[in-house]
């Protein structure tokens, strides 16, 4: 699902359930206004609003948001092309192999910090 592409320039995301946009936008190298923009045309961008409308972001939606800039800004895709490589299914095997890797650092990065 996320390509690996650009997305190594970034920061690891840290080990938190939820995220704030001003995280999220230091993480992923998007303004906050560009996220919120994001959300409407993205139905697969949900973040849960809480007290005053604050938009609290999950580790998934910090995933999906690196792997729309990375469809969007280097991979050279529109908003609606974007949005259809989105819906449908990884059929590439490089990607799969690509995603099962991250998971499993991902999960390393869990395991590590759950022993500590």
């Amino acid at each position: 699902m996320l390509e690996s592409g650009n997305n190594d320039e970034l920061p690891p995301i840290p080990g938190k359930r939820y995220f704030t946009i001003g995280e999220v936008s230091e993480l992923c190298a998007v303004k906050p206004h560009v996220l919120r923009y994001w959300e409407q045309e993205f139905d697969e961008l949900s973040p849960s609003k809480r007290r005053g409308n604050r938009r609290y972001y999950q580790r998934s939606d910090v995933l999906l948001i690196r792997q729309i800039r990375d469809l969007l800004y280097y991979q050279g895709f529109t908003i609606s092309g974007a949005r259809q490589k989105l819906a449908s299914p990884v059929a590439d095997s490089d990607q799969r192999r690509e995603r099962i890797r991250e998971l499993r650092v991902e999960l390393e990065e869990v395991l590590q910090f759950l022993r500590s």
